[in-house]
């Protein structure tokens, strides 16, 4: 049995970019941990969100959930300062997270590490710190394999007018979107998980204080059948910075 490590930035990213593979991984035997860097909170009176993340991750099948304690940057021009006794995750300290998540890694012996891309996807301050905090632990793990997450950009520009009129959060603005992610050419990793559609929406759905503030996007997902949720978001992608881009794989283990 192989163990696969999600790295992510906040509860709900897991599910956004990773949530069918994840549940894909657990179904086929793996052993699927995930680690967020920040608890998901940017102000000392947002919700605590780990439990959400927790009831998602189980959802999906994973088995052990675990927060490097981190508090959320915020996406935006303005970089809020640090909140009392803690440390956003952009600001840490690369080398220092490191340690953090390449003690997990060594405990799970880990023999794949998920992570993000340099641009961090759409930009995001905490994804961007992922990347790095992400490639450092899995040389410090002497972890044999790491993924980037990301997305077909031009999948992304052709949603955008609809993701607009959902009042969906970023990365959909048209200013972002040229820049976001990764062109189709150069993606590595292209995994089905529409057998597991059902599993990714309800997970999705787990994370109620961010789906309660975007009404329509929260109302559409909870009366959309499986399967139509799976026309939508039934991919999810990965670059392998190690191996020239070309024949796309369809197993992440592969």
């Amino acid at each position: 049995m192989a163990t696969v490590v999600a790295f992510h930035a906040h509860p709900d990213d897991e599910v956004i970019l990773t949530g069918g593979t994840l549940a894909r991984a657990a179904a086929a035997g793996q052993r699927v941990v995930v680690v967020v860097a920040t608890d998901g909170r940017v102000n000392d009176d947002d919700p605590v969100r780990l439990d959400e993340l927790q009831a998602s991750a189980n959802l999906l099948g994973v088995h052990r959930v675990a927060c490097l304690g981190y508090a959320d940057s915020g996406y935006g021009p303005v970089f809020p300062p640090d909140p009392p006794g803690r440390t956003r995750f952009a600001r840490a300290d690369v080398e220092e997270a490191a340690q953090r998540l390449a003690e997990i890694l060594r405990e799970e012996d880990a023999e794949l590490l998920l992570g993000y891309q340099r641009n961090g996807g759409y930009g995001h301050r905490d994804h961007v710190q992922v990347h790095h905090v992400g490639k450092r632990a899995a040389e410090l793990a002497g972890t044999p394999r790491v993924l980037e997450v990301t997305m077909p950009r031009e999948a992304l520009t052709r949603v955008g007018n609809l993701a607009r009129l959902l009042r969906l959060p970023p990365p959909y603005e048209p200013d972002v979107v040229r820049t976001a992610y990764a062109p189709r050419a150069t993606i590595t990793h292209r995994i089905d998980v529409r057998r597991f559609a059902r599993q990714k929406r309800d997970a999705l759905l787990a994370h109620r204080s961010q789906t309660a503030g975007l009404p329509v996007w929260s109302a559409v997902l909870r009366r959309v059948p499986p399967r139509a949720f799976a026309l939508v978001l039934g991919r999810e992608w990965f670059v392998d910075p190690q191996i020239p881009p070309g024949r796309v794989r369809r197993d992440i283990f592969e």
